[in-house]
């Protein structure tokens, strides 16, 4: 009987925490370089002097993949913001808007083509919001683009984490290694059990000290959507991430 009288109460304290950060979520837009209407979902808990988390889901999915996610990273005290990439769908949901804009804009959707949407999200919310820490979390394609960002822009962005990132494409005729190559700030990778080799030499490239790897003991899941409820590992999952922002 007591240990139902927890798991009530449990299911209770996430249930006013899921509705909290409801009301505090914020359909936004801004353009992205290339002047697309891009569509994200904003998390906040504070304006002033708060770490900042900008979430880039997977493939063929939107900003409905972080519902769960951006609320946890709120409960431990970061802002922010899910955006939708041109190159995606929808999950949960929650339908891809950028995507829509793109294809009325007559725009190419690969992967690639994402990158101006992820740093026109990185350029909003310093804008906006100068935050005392910028960090990026993408997933699959888009962790494979986080790497990227990573390289490109140690003045703006302050660690970078990567869920399934890989050798899926070239980026301007380069493998991603090369990118990683040049990365300055933190980094932290992990994916399912099983893909390790998609990512392995791309972390072995990095040549900060400061970088985390995380493999699950079960046999987890592609993306980001390893820290959904849902999924079984999910706790290690969390620990290993909160292990690496708490050293931040």
């Amino acid at each position: 009987m007591k240990k139902n009288y927890y798991i009530v109460i449990a299911v209770l304290l996430f249930s006013c925490n899921l509705a909290l950060a409801q009301n505090n979520k914020k359909e936004i837009q801004f353009n992205s370089l290339d002047n697309l209407s891009v569509t994200g979902d904003l998390y906040l808990i504070s304006e002033e002097d708060t770490p900042f988390i900008l979430l880039f889901h997977q493939a063929g999915f939107s900003r409905g993949e972080y519902i769960e996610t951006a609320i946890e990273f709120n409960n431990l005290g970061y802002n922010c913001l899910a955006i939708d990439q041109r190159s995606g769908n929808e999950v949960n949901g929650i339908l891809n808007k950028t995507k829509q804009e793109a294809k009325k804009k007559g725009l190419k959707t690969e992967y690639p083509d994402a990158i101006p949407d992820l740093e026109a999200a990185i350029n909003y919310v310093i804008k906006n919001y100068n935050p005392e820490k910028l960090i990026i979390l993408g997933s699959s394609y888009s962790a494979t683009l986080s790497i990227v960002l990573a390289s490109k822009y140690p003045d703006k962005i302050d660690a970078a984490l990567a869920f399934s990132p890989g050798e899926y494409f070239l980026y301007e005729n380069s493998k991603i290694e090369e990118f990683a190559s040049k990365i300055k700030i933190p980094v932290f990778i992990t994916s399912a059990k099983n893909e390790e080799s998609y990512w392995k030499e791309i972390y072995n490239k990095i040549p900060v000290d400061f970088k985390t790897s995380y493999l699950p003991d079960v046999e987890g899941i592609h993306g980001s959507r390893a820290l959904w409820k849902t999924q079984e590992g999910q706790e290690d999952y969390w620990n290993a991430v909160i292990e690496f922002l708490n050293k931040l």
